[in-house]
C-alpha cells in the first residue's frame, strides 16, 4: 500500500472516529435533556400535592376513594425525585473521572456554580416573602431563626423546619449535599485509585460505596428516631443531631440512588462495547418502568395509610407501619430511580413525552415555581378564596390552578430570566476564567 493510500486510510479512520464521538455526544446530551421534563413532573407533583391539601375536601371524601386519595396525597414525593435528580446530575463529572481517570473536576468551580445557581434567587425570595407575608422575622426575637434560613440550616431546628415557607427546608438539604458531594467523591477516589485501570471493577467498587451511603442514611434515620436523638441532653449530642440528622434526616439515601444511576449511565455511554450495554438496558427499560411504577404505587398506599388515614382496605399494610419512618424514603427513591433509568435508556416513544418542549420549559422555571408557589397559594386560600362565589366543587378546585397560572408562573419566569439564568451564566464565565487562570499558571 502506498503512502498516499495509508494517509487516506488514516484520514478516513479519523473522520469515522470523529463522527462516532459526535454521535455519542449528541445522543448523550439528548438523553440528559429529557430530564428537564422529568424535573417538570417533580414540580408539578409537589404543586398538585399542596393544592390538594388546600382543596381536596372540595372534590371527594377521602375514605370513599382510597386509591385516588392515596395518589392525590402522594405528590409530595416529588421532593424525593428532585433529590434523586440532583444526585445524578451533580455526580456526573465525578463519575466520569472516577470510572475512566479523566481530569478531576475543580472544587472551586463546583462550589462557585452551585452558589450562584442557588443563593441569589433564594435570598431574594426569602426577603420578599418576609416583607409581604412573614414580617415577624424582622423582629429581634426571630433573628436567630432567620440566621438559620440564611445559612441553610432551617431543616435542623423545630423553630424553622417547614416554617416561613414550607418548601425552603428542602433547599437546606440540597445545599448541605452540595457541600458534602466533592468530599465524598474524594473519598471514593482514595478507594478506586488502588484498582487497576478497569472501569468495570471501578464501577462495582463505586456502586458499593454508594450502597454504603444508603446504609449510612438509613442508619442515621434509625438513630434519629431514638429518644436520645429526639430529646438530646448533652451539647455534643445536640450538635451531632443538628448537623447530621436535623428534624427529618438528610436524605443521603435519595441522593445515593441518583449517584448509582449516574455511575451506570456514565459507564454505559463511555465504556468499551457501550453500544451493546445500552442495547441491553434499552431492552430492560420497560421492566424497569414497571418495577418503578409498582414501587411508587405501593408506597403511595403505604404513605396514605400511615400519614393520612388508616382504612380497612389497607389494613394488610399495618405490619409495615413500624418501618415507615426509616425505610419509606428509600423505597420511593428506588421507584423513581428505576423510572429515571427506564427513561434514560428507553425507546423513543418512552422518552418523547419528557422531551415535549412545554414540559421542558416548566422544568427550566421549576426552581422559581418551587420557592414561590406555596406562599402565594396560601395567600389565595386565606385572603381571596373566601370572597369568591363558587358554584361547584370542581370549579373551586380549578380556581387554585388558575391563580397559580396567573401569579406563580409569571413570577417564576421573572426569577428565571432576571436572576437564575444571568447568575448561572456568570458562574459559567467565572468558572471558565478560573480554568484558564489555572492552566496558565500551571504552564
Amino acid at each position: 500500500m502506498s503512502v498516499v493510500a495509508l494517509d487516506s486510510h488514516s484520514s478516513s479512520v479519523e473522520v469515522s472516529e470523529q463522527k462516532d464521538k459526535a454521535s455519542l455526544q449528541t445522543g448523550h446530551k439528548k438523553n440528559i435533556a429529557v430530564l428537564d421534563g422529568v424535573r417538570a413532573c417533580a414540580i408539578i407533583a409537589v404543586i398538585m400535592f399542596h393544592i390538594n391539601l388546600l382543596a381536596l375536601h372540595n372534590l371527594w371524601d377521602l375514605p370513599d376513594h382510597p386509591i385516588a386519595s392515596a395518589l392525590a396525597t402522594f405528590g409530595g414525593s416529588g421532593v424525593t425525585l428532585f433529590f434523586v435528580l440532583s444526585g445524578f446530575l451533580l455526580f456526573m463529572p465525578y463519575a466520569k473521572a472516577l470510572l475512566f481517570q479523566t481530569a478531576w473536576p475543580s472544587l472551586r468551580q463546583f462550589y462557585l456554580k452551585r452558589a450562584l445557581r442557588i443563593i441569589p434567587a433564594y435570598y431574594i425570595a426569602l426577603f420578599v416573602i418576609i416583607l409581604f407575608f412573614q414580617r415577624q422575622y424582622l423582629q429581634p426575637g426571630k433573628w436567630k431563626q432567620l440566621a438559620l434560613f440564611l445559612t441553610f440550616f432551617m431543616d435542623s431546628s423545630h423553630g424553622t423546619f417547614r416554617k416561613l415557607n414550607g418548601p425552603f427546608w428542602t433547599l437546606a438539604i440540597e445545599w448541605q449535599f452540595y457541600m458534602l458531594l466533592p468530599l465524598l467523591a474524594l473519598g471514593f477516589l482514595l478507594l478506586v485509585r488502588r484498582l487497576p485501570d478497569a472501569p468495570r471493577q471501578r464501577l462495582r467498587m463505586l456502586v458499593g460505596c454508594c450502597g454504603l451511603i444508603i446504609i449510612w442514611g438509613l442508619g442515621l434515620r434509625l438513630l434519629g428516631s431514638t429518644p436520645e436523638a429526639r430529646t438530646p441532653t448533652s451539647f455534643i449530642v445536640r450538635l451531632a443531631v443538628f448537623v447530621l440528622y436535623g428534624i427529618q434526616g438528610k436524605y443521603l439515601e435519595n441522593f445515593a440512588v441518583g449517584m448509582i444511576i449516574c455511575l451506570c449511565y456514565t459507564y454505559a455511554w463511555h465504556a468499551e462495547h457501550s453500544v451493546d450495554i445500552r442495547q441491553r438496558l434499552r431492552r430492560a427499560s420497560l421492566l424497569l418502568a414497571v418495577i418503578g411504577l409498582g414501587l411508587l404505587f405501593f408506597t403511595a398506599i403505604w404513605h396514605f395509610n400511615v400519614l393520612h388515614m388508616r382504612l380497612p382496605i389497607f389494613s394488610f399494610m399495618n405490619v409495615l407501619t413500624p418501618h415507615f419512618d426509616w425505610l419509606n424514603e428509600t423505597v420511593i427513591a428506588t421507584g423513581y430511580g428505576a423510572c429515571v433509568m427506564a427513561i434514560l435508556f428507553g425507546p423513543t416513544w418512552m422518552q418523547r413525552p419528557f422531551a415535549w418542549r412545554p414540559l421542558c420549559w416548566i422544568g427550566f422555571i421549576s426552581y422559581g415555581l418551587y420557592m414561590w408557589h406555596l406562599p402565594l397559594l396560601d395567600f389565595f386560600d386565606q385572603r381571596i378564596m373566601p370572597h369568591l362565589p363558587t358554584s361547584n366543587n370542581v370549579g373551586t378546585y380549578l380556581l387554585y390552578w388558575c391563580w397559580l397560572v396567573l401569579t406563580v408562573v409569571p413570577i417564576a419566569v421573572v426569577s428565571y430570566r432576571l436572576i437564575e439564568k444571568p447568575c448561572t451564566q456568570m458562574g459559567a464565565r467565572l468558572a471558565s476564567k478560573l480554568t484558564h487562570h489555572g492552566s496558565g499558571k500551571g504552564a
